[in-house]
């Protein structure tokens, strides 16, 4: 990707969350481009391109999502779940991204093929380093297919 301008999805109802994720990834100059969506339902229009985001000029592919398990409408793992079973996305890295521990949600998450889970530290500091060293490793050390 290099040279290339950045874009990730994050997929997160709780707005503070959002907002906090955004703001790192822009502290630390991880992303040039963060869409953020509140539900699971628009994340899915957005990236199978239903409704106003038919035209792939209006859905460009994300390098990256960022998606919360807990959501409206659909939740996080059924979202993992088609976005996997679709040959033009399931190259895409996503990255479970929530304050959930619980083994069933890791198993779940890795059965259905997410490329990480991370639970969300509640420090301000533990965060923002962990955002860093996210968007380092999927963004900028690890090699993957082009979307």
């Amino acid at each position: 990707m290099m040279g290339e301008p950045v874009f990730v999805m994050l997929v997160e109802d709780n707005a503070d969350h959002a907002e906090l994720v955004i703001r790192t990834m822009e502290d630390h100059r991880i992303a040039n481009k963060i869409q953020h969506f509140a539900d699971g339902q628009t994340a899915l229009d957005y990236l199978l391109r239903r409704g106003e985001y038919e035209k792939p000029e209006s859905s460009p592919r994300p390098h990256m999502i960022l998606l919360d398990l807990r959501l409206p409408r659909v939740d996080g793992l059924e979202v993992l779940r088609q976005i996997k079973e679709e040959e033009e996305l399931k190259n895409i890295p996503v990255i479970i991204l929530t304050t959930s521990e619980a083994e069933k949600d890791v198993a779940r998450a890795y059965n259905n093929h997410v490329n990480s889970y991370l639970v969300k530290p509640v420090g301000f500091e533990e965060f923002s380093k962990l955002m860093n060293d996210l968007g380092f490793y999927w963004l900028g050390w690890n090699t993957h297919p082009h979307v």
